[in-house]
């Protein structure tokens, strides 16, 4: 649960969920439009099937649209759900970046601290830190 608090706050925080809101509302007037356009498919749930089957590009087949319109929407679907995924997977890992390095500047600076302080630690606290440089020397290597 942890992580989809931490992906909830990415998102809220680049305003991933608004694009994720308007891709859903767009998703859902697509199927419309297919709806109203393609003889072939007589239902909303059916129409959303076919939505879901192009977004995934799985193409099950067990829907197929024969209308003009309906393939340019399907083209449309795809190219716009293509381009939303990139940015929020962009988005998402670019922030998951940031957190990394803020934490690892956070660890550099307290190490800093410690090496400023050397003549004031004791032997423990000094063979601690030299396992500390041995181990970030051979994450280095």
């Amino acid at each position: 649960m942890p992580n989809l608090r931490t992906l909830y706050r990415i998102m809220k925080q680049t305003s991933g969920i608004q694009i994720f809101t308007y891709y859903m509302v767009f998703v859902f007037l697509s199927a419309l439009l297919i709806l109203l356009v393609e003889p072939e498919i007589t239902n909303y749930t059916d129409a959303l099937w076919y939505c879901y089957a192009v977004i995934s590009t799985a193409g099950f087949g067990d829907i197929v649209v024969h209308t003009i319109l309906a393939k340019l929407i399907s083209v449309v679907v795809t190219v716009y759900s293509l381009v939303v995924i990139a940015i929020l997977t962009g988005i998402v890992v670019n922030f998951y970046n940031e957190i990394l390095e803020a934490r690892r500047k956070e660890t550099l600076s307290a190490f800093l601290d410690r090496l400023e302080k050397l003549p004031e630690l004791s032997h423990e606290e000094l063979v601690e830190l030299s396992k500390r440089v041995h181990q970030f020397r051979l994450k280095k290597k």
